[in-house]
């Protein structure tokens, strides 16, 4: 299967839109939902991002309205545990009962287990939240890395098909 999968986040963190970026780079689809006013930590969110806005600047309502509206969320961090906006993320899907996986830099074949988890959960659209670039130095590119090999595999296993 190539990808076919849209990206969702709410932009809140570098990570969040290091997936978005990552999106309208390689003209994935990509959506979800933000606060209003399209409010984050380090200013409002650029329009490049194609977000709605909820009701209210709450984060987490947003946070919340992604996590139902995909079939399953990763939450990547470059260190084994989950803080912050990020642990609040995986918590809240528990609490739905949704389907996530946390993908770390620990963690070997990262875009390998993210493919596995796709395929497990049938996702078309994939909720993403990470860290902060200035909680965790890296974690930009490595999340657009690791959404690139995933990419690369998916449209592999679609060529080979033909």
């Amino acid at each position: 299967m190539s990808w076919e999968t849209i990206i969702i986040s709410n932009g809140q963190t570098s990570g969040d839109r290091a997936a978005l970026d990552w999106a309208i780079e390689q003209n994935v689809p990509h959506g979800g939902w933000c606060p209003k006013g399209r409010a984050t930590a380090a200013g409002p969110l650029d329009v490049k991002y194609q977000l709605r806005e909820t009701a209210t600047e709450n984060y987490l309502e947003c946070t919340e309205a992604n996590i139902l509206g995909a079939e399953g969320t990763v939450a990547f961090t470059l260190g084994p545990k989950a803080t912050g906006s990020t642990q609040k993320t995986i918590s809240l899907t528990k609490k739905l009962k949704k389907p996530c996986v946390h993908l770390h830099q620990g963690i070997l074949a990262v875009s390998e287990k993210l493919v596995a988890f796709m395929d497990k959960h049938h996702i078309r659209r994939l909720n993403v939240a990470g860290s902060d670039e200035a909680n965790e130095a890296g974690i930009d590119l490595w999340i657009s890395n690791a959404l690139i090999k995933a990419k690369a595999t998916m449209d592999r296993r679609s060529q080979s098909l033909f």
